[in-house]
């Protein structure tokens, strides 16, 4: 499968499991992203995102998301939309 790098992860939100992703490239909602840093590797589907407390179906580049993870990020951690 291939990939292509649309963002970085710039805050994670522990308590909530929230990373806050700023985008350079498009993301919506069902799409499928690869997360990779230090101590994180592993995919998951974009269940939902948000930008400020708006519920957004789409993101483009330049815009800082919302979105819940299955595991624990770090500031910086690579972010990869699965291209199938």
């Amino acid at each position: 499968m291939e990939e292509q790098e649309i963002g970085v992860v710039d805050h994670f939100f522990d308590k909530i499991s929230v990373g806050m992703i700023k985008l350079s490239g498009e993301l919506k909602v069902g799409d499928t992203i690869h997360i990779i840093g230090k101590q994180a590797d592993f995919s998951q589907e974009v269940e939902s995102m948000r930008i400020e407390f708006d519920n957004v179906d789409e993101a483009k580049e330049g815009d800082k998301v919302g979105i819940k993870v299955a595991e624990s990020l770090h500031a910086n951690d690579k972010v990869y939309k699965v291209i199938a």
